[in-house]
């Protein structure tokens, strides 16, 4: 196996509708558009029922599991787990912890970038964890739900009918049960901070909690809570109130795989954190800034430059030469995830000026102007910096997908780059 993150890492696509035939590495003229529902996950009282949303099928939502190859990172989908040299996080575990069976030499180059997709949430019981409203709204419109994880839930190609199927699989078999009486806010408030809490949560809108997570020796055991654990802001979106009070009371019985200690909380001591977590309270979170947008840069930038700088440290790992990668070019060249072969390969200066292909099969290429003039591939980049202030493209799907953005300088070096002509 001589590319093991190109196969793991696996989270791309590209581009997306509208966009006419051009031939690879001719000077592009159409526009390209993208699609991608921009459905809100807003904050849930205690006491309001969760948003509306389209009625799931438990068995249509079964197969499209299976199609976006949700098992490829999560555990608990009930569908048979993924190869080795397909699912993303097993395989990052094992050449991270040197278990995984490769020359040192390659261990050692690999463990730079692997670090992004060492964990993911299971779904296992996630009925009794999770609302379908939630789940449907966070795969149309993935948000940064984990405060100290690296990578993200992608944004992938799916319709606001096939999100609620998903969600109507993924939490199928959910009890139903008596709510428990109200708790007490300013007592919940109380149980959070003597139960340390903040070690691995942090509860963004409130007052900071006394001890905060810590992430001083990254990625190496024991921090795993840390990097699962979501921000409890979130926490009313996702669950109700009996449900939480249930799983304060102890988390093994909901999900016996979860990190989650139980804190020997009584009835009371459970309610009434659920009550603070679920009433009080929540100040707005500062956007995100859209980094701005560098000039172009004076002196030559060639694709040496770009594929130093950018290619080879995010882009390759799912778009790449299948040959290299046992037939697996990642979900950009080869298909994946839900999304079709696109035949983008970054591996050389050729392959990258030979475009890509678009939904109908044509080869189009990635310098096709969007409708504002902006090359495809600058567009792409710059579209995953809006998606981290909260805002959706429609015109091009943020990449690299489900990881941090470029910053404005490997930006700029692509832009330079294309701007003088794309030199070799």
């Amino acid at each position: 196996m001589t590319r093991p993150l190109v196969l793991t890492l696996a989270l791309g696509l590209l581009f997306v509708t509208g966009c006419k035939k051009t031939n690879g590495g001719a000077k592009p003229e159409a526009s390209a558009s993208a699609s991608g529902s921009a459905a809100s996950v807003g904050s849930v009282s205690p006491t309001t029922p969760s948003p509306p949303h389209l009625t799931g099928d438990s068995e249509r939502g079964r197969s499209l599991v299976e199609k976006f190859e949700c098992s490829r990172c999560h555990d608990g989908t009930g569908l048979a787990a993924s190869p080795l040299e397909k699912h993303c996080v097993t395989c990052h575990q094992e050449i991270w912890t040197d278990k995984f069976k490769a020359k040192p030499d390659k261990i050692a180059k690999w463990k730079k970038t692997v670090v992004h997709y060492l964990n993911a949430p299971s779904f296992e019981n996630a009925g009794e964890r999770l609302e379908p409203a939630f789940v449907s709204a966070f795969l149309l419109r993935p948000h940064k739900l984990r405060p100290n994880m690296v990578s993200t839930m992608p944004r992938l190609r799916i319709s606001e009918q096939e999100a609620a199927d998903v969600a109507a699989y993924l939490t199928r078999g959910a009890k139903t049960a008596a709510e428990p009486a109200a708790g007490d806010l300013t007592a919940g408030r109380q149980v959070l901070e003597t139960k340390a809490c903040g070690t691995c949560h942090t509860f963004s809108g409130v007052p900071a909690l006394p001890v905060q997570p810590s992430l001083a020796t990254p990625w190496q055991k024991g921090n795993d809570a840390i990097e699962l654990a979501p921000d409890l802001r979130f926490t009313r979106d996702r669950i109700t109130f009996g449900k939480l009070w249930r799983w304060l009371l102890d988390p093994a019985k909901v999900k016996p795989s979860t990190l989650m200690p139980k804190l020997g909380l009584s009835e009371k001591e459970a309610k009434d954190a659920a009550a603070y977590l679920l009433g009080t309270p929540l100040a707005p979170v500062a956007k995100k800034p859209i980094p701005a947008r560098l000039p172009v840069l004076e002196r030559k930038v060639t694709f040496e430059d770009v594929d130093r700088e950018v290619l080879q440290k995010t882009c390759r790992h799912c778009h790449t030469n299948p040959d290299i990668a046992r037939g697996d070019g990642g979900p950009g060249m080869t298909g994946g995830f839900g999304f079709i072969p696109r035949k983008l390969d970054f591996s050389t200066y050729e392959s990258t000026n030979g475009g890509l292909l678009d939904l109908k099969g044509e080869r189009m290429s990635v310098f096709t102007k969007t409708k504002d003039g902006t090359p495809l591939l600058v567009a792409a980049v710059l579209a995953r910096q809006k998606e981290e202030a909260g805002e959706i493209d429609p015109e091009a799907r943020g990449m690299p997908l489900g990881l941090p953005a470029l910053t404005a300088e490997q930006v700029q070096i692509i832009e330079s780059w294309v701007a003088q002509g794309r030199p070799q």
